[in-house]
């Protein structure tokens, strides 16, 4: 699949209703995510931050690190890509640069958030917003950056945890009309609180499950009831895969040998069948022919 032709995937999908978007934390987790039938693969900045460098998400990764990273899970995956792409990782003109970058690696869509540099996770408190001028302006310079108009600039407010509803409803609106293609309302506190956020746009919303957070897990049909075409899941895969690892490891310091664990691994079969490798050697073998 061409990479032009995964952005125009992506707003079909939204346009015929909604998408689920698990969070990869590398290539192979992005693998799992598309053989296991999802229609596109999101990318969490704190994903990048805890499994890449063992880091929180606190602003401490860069916009080349970010763009490597999305560009190693496009390269590894055939559907939609959607990325974090925190504040734009600067000012107005860094945001546009980030956009053409993101476009540049094969990712189908960003969205960029109104919390000032070094920005914290949405669902953390002591958060701080940029104006809402200074938000509008990054939201245009974004729409400039991209080359491809199926390119998606998501606007996420993290107003809710900071100000209020109705302010991050207002500045949402003015997202819209800078030219955002979707909203991202973060850390709606409430599944009437969501429904509400989402009688009063007009644009598709992108609705935030993240575990142990300010907003409640609904079902993925609840969300797309009450109006969200874009559900992610930013942390679920490496919550679970880290929450055995510790496990194991545990484990294995105690006892000495991995054998209670072995059913529980990922067969050497199943790691090539997700790696494709038999593809790969018939590409050799066709090579030496």
């Amino acid at each position: 699949m061409a990479k032009t032709t995964r952005h125009r995937r992506l707003r079909d999908l939204i346009g015929a209703g909604a998408v689920q978007l698990p969070g990869a934390f590398n290539a192979l987790a992005a693998r799992a995510i598309e053989k296991a039938g999802f229609d596109a693969i999101y990318v969490s900045g704190a994903g990048m931050a805890n499994a890449e460098f063992g880091l929180p998400d606190v602003g401490l990764t860069t916009m080349t690190e970010a763009v490597e990273h999305a560009r190693r899970i496009v390269n590894a995956t055939t559907v939609p890509v959607v990325v974090d792409a925190d504040t734009g990782f600067g000012d107005v003109i860094n945001a546009a640069r980030t956009v053409a970058e993101m476009e540049r690696a094969g990712v189908s869509a960003v969205h960029l958030e109104d919390q000032v540099l070094p920005k914290k996770c949405g669902h953390l408190d002591g958060k701080s917003l940029v104006s809402a001028n200074e938000m509008v302006q990054k939201i245009r310079a974004a729409v400039t950056g991209r080359s491809d108009p199926d390119f998606m600039i998501i606007a996420r407010t993290d107003a809710r945890g900071v100000t209020s509803f109705e302010d991050a409803v207002e500045r949402a609106q003015r997202y819209v009309d800078a030219g955002a293609d979707a909203v991202f309302p973060e850390a709606m506190k409430s599944k009437d609180e969501l429904a509400a956020f989402a009688e009063k746009m007009s644009v598709p919303l992108l609705a935030n499950m993240t575990e142990f957070g300010k907003t409640p897990l609904l079902g993925f049909k609840d969300l797309k009831d009450i109006g969200y075409r874009l559900v992610i899941y930013p942390q679920t895969a490496l919550r679970t895969a880290f929450g055995a690892i510790a496990q194991m490891l545990g484990d294995l310091k105690r006892d000495g040998d991995q054998n209670a664990w072995v059913e529980r691994m990922q067969t050497r079969k199943e790691l090539y069948d997700l790696l494709d490798y038999d593809e790969l050697n018939r590409v050799d073998e066709a090579a030496t022919k």
